[in-house]
């Protein structure tokens, strides 16, 4: 709701507080649709002001009320802002082989990332972001670097470790921008062959970047974000801390990213359906960096809405510690307690 002057008021308006008068007797309720009598009366009752409704107000879901927000709108008109930028700085250096300056892509993150009011902000409002075909690549890139300074908060690392983390998640997936967008975003899953030339990205982007006078671990964060804890990755099956540290928290940041960004082809998983899928695979991470991670996630959906497999609508009450993904919630129509680690038969379907 927001205040407005008389006479800025206009027809089919929903007066959002009750208007009263100097006796403070109700005379316009609130809900009451402004015509050219209700201008009058308050005119006649010496009113200057009133409070109506706004398009947010209307919202039925949190998410719905997000997307409305005014957090949300200032943060989507600078990222929208600064998308074309940070692409042209990439496409310049990757395909006409253009020095890219640090500093001009370290502003295009601090113009997107001041607007946030809370950093853990970012992961609802990445989750409503929707970047056109041709932007894919780029928008993972840039919410990577993104989600990196949110990650580095959460870990309190010094400012210098954090600038490098966002550096890190900016350029780490640069090989995929030498591969073409209908293998890269292929809905369907990938051929042998196929799988075998999206594995030469993370070699394609340490040869763009080993020239370039930047810190080492971006270059490893772009050769080693596919690695994996237990061997099991590539391109060189390291395990353990072979596997440069940032690299492990840009693989987590990768992962994230991938999982939860909404595509032309599917809809995008819900941050419990993530941490569910996180920890079944948790062996292939540093478990060190990926369960404060998680629990960061569950922790900031609380007080959130979901909708339930069973079509029931619940409030996340409590996170469980044991199993993220499975939090204990309340039912919203009759204030039912539903303990998701107990009851395997009911999941998370979205976020309402």
């Amino acid at each position: 709701m927001k205040d407005i002057a008389r006479m800025a008021l206009k027809p089919g308006m929903e007066i959002g507080v009750d208007v009263k008068n100097y006796k403070d007797e109700v005379i316009i309720p609130a809900g009451t649709i402004v015509d050219a009598n209700v201008i009058n009366k308050l005119a006649r009752h010496s009113i200057v002001c009133v409070t109506i409704m706004e398009e947010i107000d209307y919202a039925t879901t949190q998410f719905e009320k997000i997307r409305l927000s005014k957090g949300f709108l200032s943060f989507q008109e600078a990222y929208n802002n600064a998308m074309p930028r940070y692409k042209e700085i990439m496409q310049k250096f990757v395909f006409e082989g253009i020095p890219f300056q640090m500093d001009e892509l370290m502003q295009i993150y601090e113009d997107i990332s001041s607007t946030l009011e809370k950093p853990a902000y970012l992961l609802d409002y990445l989750y409503n972001m929707l970047p056109t075909e041709d932007d894919l690549t780029y928008a993972h890139c840039l919410n990577s670097g993104l989600l990196a300074g949110l990650f580095a908060s959460w870990f309190s690392l010094k400012k210098e470790e954090t600038l490098l983390l966002v550096q890190c998640g900016l350029f780490y997936d640069i090989g995929k921008l030498k591969l073409p967008n209908e293998l890269i975003w292929k809905p369907g899953k990938l051929s042998q062959l196929e799988f075998e030339k999206m594995k030469t990205h993370t070699f394609l982007g340490f040869q763009l970047l080993r020239d370039m006078p930047i810190n080492s671990h971006i270059l490893n964060a772009a050769l080693m974000h596919h690695e994996r804890f237990d061997g099991s990755g590539y391109p060189s099956k390291l395990h353990d801390m072979q596997i440069d540290i940032y690299a492990r928290y840009i693989s987590i940041v990768d992962a994230y990213e991938a999982m939860t960004s909404p595509r032309t082809y599917r809809q995008s998983k819900n941050p419990f359906e993530v941490i569910d899928i996180f920890e079944k695979d948790a062996f292939k991470y540093d478990t060190d960096l990926l369960k404060p991670f998680l629990y960061q996630i569950a922790n900031h959906m609380i007080g959130m809405n979901v909708m339930l497999s069973n079509d029931q609508v619940a409030a996340v009450i409590m996170v469980n510690p044991w199993h993220l993904g499975r939090p204990l919630v309340r039912v919203v129509d009759d204030g039912s307690f539903i303990d998701l680690a107990a009851r395997r038969d009911i999941s998370i379907r979205n976020m309402y």
